[in-house]
């Protein structure tokens, strides 16, 4: 599958997650990771991955085994936070969701 041109904002998006993924990687450490930091590296995954995966059937199927993946870890290294991730809200695709109001939110719209 060919690629079209990047919509409004997506390559500075990309970008900076990439950016802030390369400095995660130079400030870690095995033993300077928290379970809270753990968490949410995870669900910058899950997200990535499901945001990639939609590009077409063949991105969804490579990607497919991301989710069971960062599961695991979470259980291997993180047990207490799988519990509590468990009462939050999910997604269609089972995971949490962790996304803000957005560009287009319009606000709450009071009547009367």
């Amino acid at each position: 599958m060919e690629l079209s041109e990047a919509g409004p904002g997506v390559e500075e998006r990309a970008a900076a997650v990439a950016d802030a993924a390369c400095e995660l990687v130079d400030a870690v450490t095995p033993t300077t990771w928290s379970a809270s930091a753990l968490e949410d590296a995870a669900d910058a995954i899950d997200m990535l991955a499901e945001a990639l995966a939609a590009i077409d059937p063949e991105a969804a199927r490579a990607l497919a085994a991301v989710p069971a993946a960062t599961a695991a870890l979470r259980r291997r290294l993180a047990p207490a936070t799988v519990e509590d991730v468990a009462e939050v809200p999910r997604t269609r695709s089972g995971r949490p969701r962790r996304r803000g109001l957005g560009p287009g939110w319009k606000g709450v719209r009071a009547t009367g």
